[in-house]
């Protein structure tokens, strides 16, 4: 902060990093890949917010970037609902899911996307090229033509002429399909209801037949309490693995009978599945291990030599790495810090030298305006640590009057299996930049932190999550930090649920939003899509015994309760969250007069992904939290009408 900073009160501050500029840096990156000749070619997905929000594919050849899948292709897939692993690559050849019409498509060299199946009700995902049998292998996922019965989950052969046949069926979903580097053995992930991905998986193992098909599949690990994942191959031929066995995701192989720990440690070498395609391991050569883990919710890289058990930190600038590709000498990642936007990176492994590839935000704002996190950790409920970022208000222009304290915004993590990162996020500086300080929480049953953290919330969700969002609040009200009569809670679909108990059953948070949030415990269970039709079985308990807990924690049914100012927001195509969870709460609030704002929005899913909607959602919300505070207001028309609310 400058000498001359003017003083402004908190929330109002004028701030460089408006709404549209937030937009225009939501181009997230995700979905690594390498390909062509020699395997140095790095293939990613955009985001394009300006194009509605459509992934496009692009591929790095040495100093060239060129885009694959131009308008109005939009890499993508809707399996399990939140997609992932829409393309593979095999050499020069791309195949990409096109989220329009389902149907499959390849791209030879640089020609134009051609399709080679027919799409319809039929979605797949996570993809491996069997060359040598001319197709794809893939989690397909069949949806019934009308009604609305769960869809049927299998793994298939899909040729390269259209033509597929299932390979595996029989239970209740299916992840990971992984061919053997000689194409003899597929494996694979699959689990049941009830159970989700990061609470019980089985992993398999089978040999491909001369006609293509599965001879009988042999488990190899997991069950209902081990959660397996992210399978992978040597290129000699071992199977490798995660697995949550010892309490944390660590790393396995499996070598002739005999399943071998490669690096037993207190760390993550996984996150959450909730979408298809992630690595957070590659081979080097037969016994090297490029990996990254995570403790107490930060990333570190390193290499790991299997024979001499030794793991070798790699330098990198970052503390979250997403994901990571191993080429010939160099790892490709995403990577953020707390100055840092997302961005994608490739690491040569000799000399440790950084390139950056691509960049989710072109242009950052300058540093005076960037709030950097502290770490914390406070005390909450029954004897346990919650942790957090904290995000003070920062703008070198102003300061705040001597003596006052800010606003602060509590944010409740979707999932709620979800982490909070530290990564630079424009969302977060847009509040702090204003004056408004913002605690990102880790609340008990965030990933990160080992599976006992995780299971935290088994049968608690609604309690262990809001009694660590109303610690962190407390813990920063009582140091100081934070203006207790301005707290505020905010979160999305889980962390919807969250912000809404928050607000209902207890009185530290004096406003709040819910961004498709869960108000009603049994609609979600009754609506919700297959991937999570069970899993309030776990976060609540089963139903019908238990559908009185169910009512219990459901703010909908306590609405007598919530006197607190709400905005929501909702995508009316929103098929997690059904819009119903939002729009009865806003009539019910409307209709007891409690101050209530509702921006819904057409075209919108569980996410909002155009640059508009971004735009308006971010600027009707701090209209409404100056609103309820009193605070002045842009000149203009007002960006959202808030009911009950006096001028």
């Amino acid at each position: 902060m400058t000498s001359t900073a003017s003083s402004t009160p908190y929330g109002i501050w004028p701030s460089p990093i408006s709404a549209a500029i937030v937009a225009a840096g939501a181009s997230p990156l995700t979905q690594l890949a390498l390909g062509g000749a020699d395997g140095t070619d790095v293939f990613w997905l955009a985001g394009r917010a300006s194009e509605a929000g459509r992934n496009t594919l692009l591929r790095q050849r040495g100093a060239k970037v060129n885009e694959l899948t131009p308008a109005p292709f939009n890499v993508r897939t809707r399996v399990h609902e939140y997609g992932g692993g829409a393309y593979a690559v095999a050499g020069d050849t791309v195949y990409f899911s096109h989220f329009a019409d389902n149907c499959l498509y390849r791209v030879a060299g640089d020609s134009a996307p051609e399709a080679f199946t027919t799409g319809g009700n039929t979605r797949h995902a996570d993809f491996v090229v069997d060359a040598a049998r001319s197709r794809l292998i893939a989690v397909r996922e069949q949806h019934p033509a009308e009604g609305h019965a769960h869809p049927e989950n299998s793994l298939a052969a899909v040729g390269f002429d259209g033509r597929e046949t299932v390979l595996a069926r029989g239970h209740d979903f299916y992840a990971a399909p992984r061919l053997s580097p000689d194409g003899s053995q597929l494996a694979w992930i699959s689990w049941d209801h009830p159970r989700l991905p990061w609470q019980g998986t089985e992993l398999w193992l089978a040999d491909v037949q001369a006609d293509g098909s599965l001879g009988s599949p042999r488990l190899i690990a997991g069950g209902a309490r081990e959660s397996i994942c992210q399978p992978e191959w040597s290129p000699n031929g071992l199977l490798h693995f995660v697995s949550d066995s010892s309490g944390w995701w660590n790393l396995y192989r499996l070598h002739g009978a005999d399943i071998e720990a490669l690096c037993p440690m207190e760390a993550e070498f996984a996150t959450p599945h909730w979408t298809f395609g992630g690595s957070m391991y590659g081979f080097l050569s037969d016994d090297e291990i490029v990996c990254t883990y995570i403790q107490a919710g930060v990333s570190y890289l390193a290499q790991l030599n299997v024979a001499a058990a030794k793991l070798e930190p790699i330098p990198h600038p970052y503390q979250e790495i997403r994901e990571l590709r191993v080429g010939p000498g160099f790892v490709a990642l995403l990577g953020g810090s707390p100055t840092i936007a997302l961005e994608l990176a490739r690491i040569d492994l000799a000399n440790h030298e950084l390139e950056v590839l691509a960049q989710s935000i072109a242009q950052l704002p300058a540093l005076e305006y960037l709030s950097v996190p502290r770490s914390l950790s406070f005390p909450s409920s029954n004897d346990r640590t919650a942790y957090a970022f904290f995000y003070a208000p920062t703008n070198g222009d102003v300061q705040a009057p001597a003596g006052t304290l800010p606003p602060v915004i509590v944010i409740s993590h979707g999932g709620p299996t979800s982490m909070a990162s530290n990564t630079l996020k424009l969302a977060t500086q847009y509040w702090t930049s204003r004056g408004i300080g913002v605690l990102d929480v880790n609340y008990g049953g965030s990933s990160g932190f080992g599976r006992e953290y995780r299971d935290a919330l088994r049968g608690q969700w609604g309690i262990v999550d809001v009694e660590d969002c109303i610690a962190g609040a407390r813990y920063l009200a009582a140091n100081g930090m934070a203006d207790p009569e301005r707290l505020i809670i905010r979160g999305g679909s889980a962390g919807g649920l969250t912000t809404l108990c928050a607000l209902t059953f207890h009185d530290v948070f004096k406003a709040g939003a819910s961004y498709y949030g869960v108000s009603d415990l049994k609609g979600l269970d009754d609506d919700s899509h297959k991937f999570e039709s069970r899993y309030t079985d776990y976060l609540i308990a089963s139903q019908p015994q238990a559908e009185a807990l169910y009512r219990e924690r459901s703010p909908i049914h306590h609405t007598d309760k919530l006197s607190r100012p709400m905005i929501f927001f909702q995508g009316l195509d929103d098929k997690v969250v059904p819009p119903q969870q939002s729009q009865l709460m806003v009539d019910a609030l409307q209709a007891r007069g409690v101050p209530v704002a509702y921006v819904p929005l057409e075209g919108e899913g569980h996410g909002f992904r155009k640059a508009e909607n971004i735009v308006r959602t971010l600027d009707a919300e701090l209209y409404f939290y100056q609103r309820v505070f009193g605070l002045p207001v842009a000149a203009g028309e007002p960006p959202v009408h808030i009911a009950n609310l006096s001028a």
